[in-house]
């Protein structure tokens, strides 16, 4: 791998840290650069739920993650340039700062960027976009540069630093935390909600490179990851041929409330008890607009989750009649929940 670094030196004092040593190198390897290995830099994520082995859409497609038919590839991080890089015209430097400017992460991290502007319109904003916190209080430097080892995931345990438990070792002894301490995660009730991709076009991106989707929120999923329940999200496609497809995950949301739920927004509600009856709708047409369901919504295997499904053409969205029935990805990680589960969550409180 050909690359080109600029490599920021300060020795003793006598390199200053504005002064920039240029070094080429004709094969830089992973195991000389533990960045290469970073999930920003393969976003081997996505490569990780697309592969057939795993389930993912290459099934339906028939195209190899890495063919040049799709730039899903494209998104990574190629160079330290893309974040560190500041200066103007011919005057250009590394620094951490400009690393850390929010909106650098906000710039690949789209879907954060939409949460925020939905929950800044709604007036409720994130508890901790109001602290005026950014990416970097909670996400190390290990997170972003990765630590020489090639992570399937995000969600691949160990990957990501970051949890919630690092700043709230220890919670308020309410009725809520007891019962549920050992069996949910703080995202379960704290997430406001999701934002979810919907009819993610894949004939465009193959002959246009270029995404289309419609993004939906309101609405959060549970699912189990790491033996305990946590918040997911969804996200559907459609294929070339009109084949479609549906994927849940884990999903932490960068929309957090300062109180959980109450006991009655997941036990006992109607999106319960629909989906413990084996169908759900989770998306319809009103008027020609996408509407979705809000609330709180159990990934159970075995349920029909019902979604829109639409064509894409001459920059419309047109539905699909009788679409197929949609493959269905358990990916990221996460576990459908179990049919215990959903029942007692299809129970309202106390009973």
């Amino acid at each position: 791998m050909k690359r080109n670094f600029i490599i920021l030196l300060t020795v003793m004092g006598l390199i200053t840290s504005g002064f920039l040593v240029q070094v080429y190198s004709e094969d830089i390897k992973k195991e000389d650069c533990f960045f290469l290995s970073s999930l920003h830099h393969t976003s081997r994520g996505m490569a990780y739920w697309y592969d057939k082995a795993n389930g993912g859409l290459e099934i339906l497609t028939g195209i190899p993650y890495a063919s040049p038919k799709l730039d899903c590839i494209n998104c990574h991080v190629k160079s330290c340039d893309v974040c560190h890089k500041t200066g103007e015209g011919e005057k250009l430097s590394y620094t951490t700062k400009a690393a850390q400017n929010q909106d650098i992460c906000l710039n690949c991290h789209k879907r954060e960027r939409t949460i925020m502007k939905i929950d800044k319109d709604a007036n409720q904003v994130d508890v901790h976009v109001n602290k005026q916190m950014q990416c970097k209080d909670c996400h190390t430097q290990r997170d972003v540069h990765g630590d020489g080892k090639e992570y399937n995931s995000m969600k691949q345990p160990g990957a990501v630093d970051a949890k919630c438990e690092n700043c709230h070792p220890s919670v308020p002894e309410s009725t809520s935390h007891k019962i549920h301490r050992d069996t949910l995660e703080c995202k379960a009730c704290h997430v406001r909600h999701v934002v979810s991709c919907q009819n993610c076009h894949l004939e465009t991106i193959i002959n246009e490179r270029k995404r289309v989707d419609i993004k939906v929120s309101g609405w959060l999923f549970l699912m189990n990851y790491e033996g305990k329940v946590t918040s997911a999200t969804t996200q559907t496609y459609v294929v070339p041929g009109n084949k479609t497809f549906i994927m849940f995950a884990p999903q932490n949301s960068h929309s957090i409330m300062r109180e959980g739920r109450k006991c009655g927004d997941c036990h006992g509600t109607d999106i319960a008890r629909q989906v413990q009856s084996g169908k759900v709708t989770l998306t319809w047409l009103e008027n020609n607009e996408l509407k979705n369901l809000k609330g709180v919504i159990p990934v159970v295997e075995g349920v029909d989750y019902d979604c829109v499904y639409q064509d894409y053409q001459n920059g419309k969205w047109i539905p699909i009649d009788n679409p197929s029935s949609p493959m269905v990805q358990y990916i990221g990680y996460g576990k459908p929940l179990s049919k215990e589960q959903l029942k007692k969550l299809a129970q309202p409180v106390g009973k």
